[in-house]
């Protein structure tokens, strides 16, 4: 049973991050940064601060992050209960009822066939995950119920941290607790904390280098550059 458990939980750990990249990919992200920082919030590694800041400053991301790290926490104490108790000796063969199996096989082996069964286990199952045609097959169908579902607010660029001053290129939503809200973009005051609007979404058209006294309606999209950092704190409404 307890073996079971552990690939039932490793499958569900792969389609997890799965779930994860791709819809880090529909928030914007490029697929191969998507796939990484989906699997660095699910196993706690590998996430730098260089390329939290896009995360960090998107609320749909920072959502998608959250919910990766608490099932990454979940996953990893439930595999490591059940691989505990997979190495118990009698864990798992005894119990099946296999004429002169005891005869056969002592219950000392039994701890390292076992062993044996879950490093097979993690090869087929990584072998499977990563085979193109499935992998493929299996991102189109979670991305077509996510988009179905309206699970993700999909964007329409990709946002990009430029060198390691932290600066990029972000889109943020004006919703109607914006500080900018109602205000042209000279009342806006943004030049003061160096973030240049580049241009406006609204009603799915874009306003490209929008004049000074553009008005800042509820629902447009701002696509600025920027220090992170600054936009975040300035624009972003947490």
């Amino acid at each position: 049973m307890n073996l079971f458990l552990f690939i039932v939980i490793l499958i569900i750990s792969f389609i997890a991050v799965r779930i994860g990249a791709i819809a880090f990919q529909i928030t914007g992200l490029d697929w191969s940064l998507a796939k990484f920082q989906a699997l660095s919030c699910f196993t706690g590694t590998g996430f730098t601060t260089k390329e939290s800041e896009l995360i960090t400053g998107n609320p749909q991301r920072r959502r998608i992050a959250s919910v990766l790290i608490v099932l990454g926490h979940a996953g990893l104490v439930s595999m490591i209960a059940t691989f505990a108790n997979t190495l118990r000796p009698n864990s798992l063969l005894p119990r099946f009822e296999i004429p002169f199996l005891h005869a056969m096989i002592p219950s000392g082996l039994l701890p390292w066939i076992n062993l044996l069964i879950i490093v097979i286990s993690i090869y087929l199952v990584y072998r499977l995950f990563s085979n193109s045609i499935f992998a493929a097959r299996m991102t189109r169908i979670i991305r077509s119920q996510i988009k179905k579902k309206q699970l993700i607010k999909p964007v329409s660029f990709n946002e990009l941290v430029i060198a390691t001053g932290g600066y990029g290129v972000s889109q943020i939503a004006v919703c109607k607790n914006s500080p900018l809200l109602n205000k042209t973009l000279i009342e806006s005051d943004l030049r003061r904390h160096d973030i240049m609007v580049l241009a406006i979404e609204r009603d799915r058209e874009m306003i490209p280098n929008p004049d000074a006294k553009t008005m800042i309606r509820l629902g447009d999209s701002l696509i600025c550059f920027g220090k992170l950092e600054n936009i975040r704190h300035n624009i972003c409404v947490m």
